[in-house]
């Protein structure tokens, strides 16, 4: 009996996702291999090859279903019915939620992202209890003391998979043991039960381990990071015991992790113990279901708009020349629309920003800027949003604004996390505060130059502030790679007059940068600039970033770390 269209066109969507997150799987497999072989620019080109990997996939899919459906034109009834068959695919499927984002991919790829209904695509889950039902094998095995905590803990890492030589296996043990030591007491270490993850999460240069510590007094994340010494013996670089350290490592501002994750839902429900403070799309986006976690964000964003009375109001901080930022006073996040017209001083194009936002998606953000979900037809009632918002995006972005009456569409937009604008955070610091604060903006500029970034625009206004208190990167119009920008020292002036002059007595081409002159519009506080100077001059020598060049054209990968360098085991043996 002949298939019905509607079916044919389910199950072809379907097996299109099977084949793209079979794909996935096999990236993220090949992860341990890479780090074996500390093959860091492999790792590189494996992060962007998997984020590319759904767009590509969709692609495929909506090229078969034109020819499928021969471009015809269907209804309304048509569409809610393949939903409903797609979705009685799906009960048993392990995969659920995220082939729920697929077809949402797949649809809005063929209707130009217009007419999002809860009848012809998954605005919601069609299974929102559900999280998992059987998990093929445990995702961890549980280890206790048993009075032995060294020997515990030499057969965790022994029973690991990697296969390159420990530097110093009993040296690590003994760091670990001291670790945790300081943290518990040996009575709570005595009763503690250890679950430890069967995956490894890779990123970066660093194999991490991810387990749980459970005690009588609670649930406390268990994190050890693998390293490489220049030899390729393997090493223990710290041990991370708190929620709020855990957060970070799984952080908005870091690269996706590779963890194979066969039931992605599995994981993420395993992992939100120790991160209680994530969100179910932050959870994904970490895992690399990036996709989903955009799905799940604008779940969680509909369901806060439902739940709340608040208007959509502008964003406190500096209005941007390039971006419309706005927010909800009381949500987690922010929306980013781009201008129709830019200020006279931008030179750069619609086209180039929408490039700049793509730079950050697939490049390592080394933990120093903020991921962006990408929404197009974004639809918000017209009475959530303040008066002035409301004039401010009909004055400024025009062009991709849709008036539907009680509604309005948003063409394109950026989800972005929510963060204190650093300069206003600086306005109400006290002394120490600020201090902190100018040390972690100068780590961030610095972390982002060794992975290849330079942020172009370096205002304070630019960068935002977490709650944990890292600065973040989060304007990214004037962003570029390193190796592009010709770092100069200003020449020596030829006569006395040439500093008094309004123009420059020297040629200045496009992608020259004078880092001297980053000490007149950072330092016009003399408190700022004391502080500047005191741990981050060396931003203001071109010589430096000049070094920092050199190490990326010769290939050098720099290490990126999670937590403080003063946490490094390596750091607490100086001491």
């Amino acid at each position: 009996m002949a298939v019905k269209l509607e079916q044919l066109i389910a199950q072809t969507i379907l097996q299109g996702f099977d084949a793209q997150y079979g794909r996935f799987l096999e990236v993220t497999a090949s992860a341990q291999h890479r780090f074996e072989q500390a093959d860091w620019h492999a790792v590189q080109q494996a992060m962007k090859k998997r984020i590319h990997l759904y767009d590509h996939h969709v692609g495929l899919v909506v090229e078969q279903l034109k020819h499928i459906t021969d471009q015809r034109h269907f209804d309304a009834a048509f569409l809610a019915r393949v939903k409903e068959i797609y979705t009685e695919l799906l009960p048993d499927y392990p995969r659920f939620e995220i082939a729920e984002s697929f077809f949402n991919s797949v649809y809005c790829r063929l209707f130009k992202h217009r007419d999002l209904t809860p009848d012809k695509l998954f605005v919601f889950s069609s299974q929102p209890e559900r999280r998992f039902r059987e998990i093929p094998r445990p995702l961890a095995r549980d280890f206790t003391p048993k009075g032995d905590l060294s020997g515990m803990l030499q057969m965790v890492l022994n029973d690991l998979p990697l296969r390159l030589p420990w530097e110093n296996l009993p040296r690590d043990i003994d760091y670990i043991v001291a670790a945790l030591r300081q943290t518990f007491t040996d009575e709570q270490l005595v009763d503690a039960r250890f679950q430890i993850a069967n995956e490894l999460f890779y990123r970066n240069k660093a194999a991490w381990l991810v387990g749980k510590l459970r005690l009588p007094e609670g649930i406390f994340p268990f994190l050890l990071p693998i390293h490489h010494n220049e030899s390729g013996a393997l090493f223990i670089d710290t041990c991370l015991t708190s929620k709020a350290e855990a957060s970070i490592v799984f952080g908005f501002a870091r690269s996706y992790f590779m963890v194979y994750a066969p039931l992605p839902s599995a994981m993420v429900e395993w992992l939100r113990e120790i991160l209680p403070s994530k969100s179910t799309a932050e959870l994904y986006m970490a895992i690399g279901c990036q996709k989903h976690g955009k799905t799940e964000s604008y779940r969680e964003y509909l369901t806060f708009v439902h739940q709340s009375s608040e208007q959509f109001i502008i964003a406190p901080g500096v209005k941007g020349m390039v971006m419309l930022v706005f927010t909800l006073p009381s949500f987690d996040r922010v929306f980013k629309v781009i201008k129709d017209q830019f200020a006279p001083q931008k030179e750069v194009t619609q086209a180039r920003v929408l490039e700049c936002y793509q730079l950050v998606k697939e490049h390592d953000r080394v933990g120093r800027m903020a991921d962006t979900q990408e929404y197009e037809n974004f639809v918000i009632d017209k009475h959530r949003i303040s008066p002035e918002l409301l004039a401010e995006l009909q004055r400024e972005v025009p062009e991709k604004l849709e008036d539907l009456g009680d509604q309005i569409i948003i063409k394109h937009l950026y989800m972005e996390r929510r963060m204190t604008p650093l300069n206003l955070y600086m306005e109400q610091a006290n002394d120490q505060q600020l201090k902190d604060a100018i040390e972690e903006y100068g780590n961030a500029i610095k972390q982002l130059a060794a992975a290849n970034i330079f942020p172009g625009d370096m205002l304070f206004k630019n960068f935002g502030v977490t709650r944990h208190g890292r600065v973040v990167f989060y304007d990214y119009d004037e962003i570029c790679y390193m190796t592009e920008v010709n770092f100069r020292d200003i020449p020596p002036p030829r006569y006395p007059e040439d500093e008094m002059a309004s123009e420059p007595w020297y040629s200045v081409s496009p992608n020259d940068v004078f880092p001297e002159e980053f000490r007149h519009f950072l330092c016009t506080d003399l408190k700022i600039r004391h502080f500047f100077e005191e741990v981050h001059s060396d931003l203001f020598h071109a010589s430096y970033w000049r070094g920092l060049q050199a190490r990326i054209r010769d290939g050098y990968v720099e290490d990126v770390f999670a937590y403080r360098r003063k946490q490094r085991f390596s750091q607490r043996a100086l001491n």
